[in-house]
């Protein structure tokens, strides 16, 4: 045999699963594609290599029920998948067909084959640089030559795509066939939903033929460009280019608002379209992305949930025998009991507990109990307290109420007017604006975090207790975010001023899912006189993974050693511009440390840093969340991949472009920008 055509499809794309085998007139895309490259006169076999994966069953039973073989192989090494079966058949030509493109041409095949043939090379194709419209793509090589990039060849894109060593080691004679007219502008493909769109328009259209030519493609094309126009927008081998996890991130906008549960992690808010998104393994201070590739955090830490470091392997032990003892039941679980008497303990002002699962129930659980205990509506707030609609009301009439607050931009659709003039916001520090408030309101309810971007001044968090108890307002301290970082419990105790109220979470159960609600009797007994409750507040994983994160916490005395670390980084931070000559701001718990500079080119230098970092194995921005993890040679190299890109914005300061810099768009930096 001379011509051996190796079609590589599988069910399990990263954009769009299952896609050879969606019915185009009822018959799966593999089965059109096929029928369409049977009729080339210059191939003497053709076989389907999927990988060993189960999900590839159903495209393997298809397939050979057609009466064509089909090998199984390696599910990212696609290289040796193509080694291996022309080691089987011994062709001396083999062609690459890939499953997405059901409008192969089976005569730019043969012509592709007879110009292979006539020519002493070992590699051809029609797409260095393409001049065929995307989905008429081949390749044609020697089987010495595949023989050889298979033993050669290395790195992981080289394995994924086949050819790239091929053609980019220089050790191959390579030809590009071309056509006379540009045609590479048309996309044929089908690698998103909107190309299936396109192509199940032209079967449509030709039905009941299927032999039409890609000449009769491009005519229909020039004819009714209104059939081809869902997938205009998408880019050409772009797919070639992202990781899977951008891949993947991109199929989630489809089917999640936003494409994710939380803001902050939203890869528009770090590096759009270049953001590995997910994750498939994280350990201490490193996370890798789903193509393997290792990055230490140096970031935000799962959003301060990981004081310990991912994977802390006490707390993991210790929600691995829960699960194993059972996690939910018709009855309770004692941990819940043995957690609020450690809460308590650790702060002696506290009598009771409620837990919930999410810093935003928490928020919306102490609110509801401050205004059941005070008989009041109104509440005045300072700091971020999550998305309930209590909380957004304050932007009812004025969205910019919250701008100061974590949340610029954010127009409160959804929430109602009628809330309106019920949550009042004042500016940390400013004493005289809360007291003006609870004169001109009947106030029931002072809501803060203890401090976010700066620490107390004159007293501040004095003078907010004594007005609070000559008011006879409810005092509550959100620490979901500062609990635990500068103390064993609240940073309220670092101050020594203590609220009525204080909620808990993020840090509580390293990584699991537990907040609580804490405060004095005579105002959590209210709960009573109100309705909260939920079904999953019950389970028995977060209750045990804080019970355990707590003791590992006062054992190791985590929060001195992140506090002295982000003081070290701070240091360095201002150390390094210095040098540089630029004028940096910092701001947030030592723990939480943020830094920017004074310039309105900050979100085109914040996606810089990005950009840079992440080549060199970090995930960096402008903040980084300390945790026990981030040990003295890890902060080292940290500075290291820094300083030189400190040194870039210097230039960018003194006139250098910065968009000509970035790979990428700016990244987000609100609400209005994710519009």
């Amino acid at each position: 045999m001379k011509t051996l055509a190796i079609v590589q499809a599988r069910m399990g794309s990263t954009r769009f699963p299952n896609k050879v085998m969606r019915p185009i007139l009822e018959t799966p895309m593999i089965g059109l594609l096929l029928e369409r490259l049977a009729q080339a006169k210059k191939i003497d076999k053709i076989i389907l290599a999927t990988s060993v994966n189960k999900i590839n069953q159903s495209l393997v039973d298809y397939v050979a029920d057609l009466g064509y073989e089909v090998y199984q192989g390696s599910e990212d090494d696609v290289l040796d998948r193509y080694y291996q079966v022309a080691s089987i058949y011994q062709p001396e030509i083999v062609v690459r067909i890939t499953g997405d493109c059901p409008l192969i041409e089976p005569e730019v095949v043969d012509d592709a084959i007879s110009t292979f043939q006539s020519s002493n090379i070992d590699y051809l194709s029609n797409v260095s640089p393409p001049t065929y419209p995307d989905g008429l793509d081949v390749e044609v090589f020697s089987f010495t030559a595949l023989a050889q990039a298979w033993q050669e060849a290395r790195k992981a894109q080289e394995r994924e795509h086949v050819t790239p060593y091929i053609r980019e080691s220089a050790k191959f004679k390579l030809l590009n066939i071309t056509h006379p007219e540009n045609c590479a502008n048309r996309r044929w493909t089908v690698d998103e939903p909107e190309d299936f769109e396109v192509v199940k328009n032209i079967f449509q259209y030709f039905a009941p033929r299927r032999d039409f030519s890609w000449l009769e493609v491009l005519r229909l094309e020039q004819q009714h460009p209104e059939l081809f126009s869902a997938n205009q927008h998408l880019v050409r081998n772009e797919g070639a280019t992202l990781g899977k996890g951008q891949k993947l991130w991109k199929r989630a906008k489809r089917v999640i608002p936003g494409g994710n549960m939380l803001l902050s992690k939203r890869a528009e808010m770090f590096l759009p379209e270049k953001w590995p998104a997910y994750f498939s393994k994280a350990k201490g201070c490193y996370v890798w992305d789903m193509d393997g590739h290792q990055y230490i955090d140096m970031s935000i830490m799962g959003i301060g949930t990981n004081i310990l470091g991912y994977g802390h392997p006490e707390v993991d032990e210790a929600v691995h025998q829960a699960v194993h003892q059972g996690n939910m039941s018709t009855l309770n679980c004692p941990e819940e009991v043995y957690l609020a008497e450690r809460l308590v303990e650790l702060h002696p002002w506290a009598d009771m507990v409620r837990f919930a699962r999410t810093g935003g129930e928490a928020n919306a659980i102490a609110i509801r109990i401050a205004r059941a205990a005070s008989g009041k509506d109104k509440v005045a707030i300072c700091g971020y307290h999550g998305w309930h609609d209590w909380y957004l009301a304050a932007n009812l009439g004025d969205d910019g109420n919250l701008a100061g607050h974590l949340l610029p931009g954010l127009e409160p659709n959804g929430v109602p007017s009628t809330l309106k003039d019920t949550i009042y916001p004042f500016r940390y520090n400013d004493f005289n604006q809360l007291e003006a408030l609870v004169q001109a309101h009947d106030i029931g309810t002072i809501k803060m975090e203890v401090s976010r971007s700066e620490p107390p001044k004159h007293n501040f968090l004095n003078k907010v207790r004594k007005l609070a108890t000559d008011k006879g307002i409810v005092l509550i301290f959100d620490e979901c975010t500062s609990g635990f970082r500068q103390t064993l419990g609240g940073l309220h105790k670092l101050y020594g001023v203590e609220p009525d109220m204080a909620m808990f979470g993020k840090a509580l159960g390293n990584g699991y899912a537990i907040t609580a609600t804490i405060g004095r009797r005579e105002v959590m007994e209210a709960a009573q006189r109100t309705f909260i409750s939920s079904t999953f507040w019950t389970e028995r994983i977060g209750p045990t993974a804080g019970l355990k994160t707590l003791e590992v916490m006062e054992k190791m005395q985590s929060w001195n050693l992140i506090t002295e670390t982000g003081h070290e980084i701070r240091r360095r931070w201002t150390e390094l511009a210095n040098r540089q000559n630029l004028d940096i701001q910092i701001s947030g718990l030592p723990a939480l440390s943020v830094f920017s500079f004074p310039s309105p080119k900050m979100l085109e230098y914040k996606t810089l840093i990005t950009q840079e970092m992440l080549k060199k194995g970090y995930l960096a921005a402008t903040s980084v969340y300390v945790c026990t993890e981030h040990k003295p040679e890890i902060i080292d190299g940290y500075f290291e991949a820094l300083e030189p890109i400190f040194a870039t914005i210097a230039q960018c300061e003194e006139g250098q472009d910065i968009e000509a810099l970035l790979e990428t768009n700016v990244c987000h930096g609100g609400f209005k920008r994710l519009n």
